[in-house]
């Protein structure tokens, strides 16, 4: 049976099995975004710069339901390398400045061709 309180968000890769984002109640789960431009394409740079197209994948997704980077309250972050940490909180800290969050950084040799992958968890309460 389906429900009405759980919805897809955002354009579905025919590829793989998972939705950019799901919506369930009052919060969106975004999947692990990488760094993409507006059409797509892979962005492949500094850690700086591929932290700046990471943020800008995920504020694109949230958009598609009204939200911006300000309603995130978790993030997790893979890292390819932690010694890119210190580089890749500064631009973080650019992008989530009005968040209040939760945040969880770890190693993941799993990231395959980009430096880093991210998803969230966004608070947004439905008007009843």
């Amino acid at each position: 049976m389906p429900r009405d309180d759980v919805y897809p968000i955002g354009k579905k890769n025919p590829n793989l099995p998972f939705h950019p984002a799901v919506r369930a109640g009052d919060f969106v789960f975004v999947s692990g975004q990488v760094a993409k431009d507006a059409e797509g394409n892979m962005i492949s740079g500094t850690i700086e710069e591929e932290t700046k197209w990471t943020c800008l994948s995920i504020a694109r997704v949230l958009e598609a339901e009204g939200l911006t980077l300000a309603d995130v309250v978790r993030v997790t972050t893979y890292l390819e390398d932690t010694r890119d940490f210190g580089r890749y909180n500064k631009v973080f800290a650019e992008h989530f400045k009005d968040a209040t969050l939760a945040r969880t950084t770890v190693q993941a040799r799993a990231v395959i061709s980009t430096k880093i992958e991210m998803d969230a968890i966004a608070y947004a309460p439905r008007e009843k």
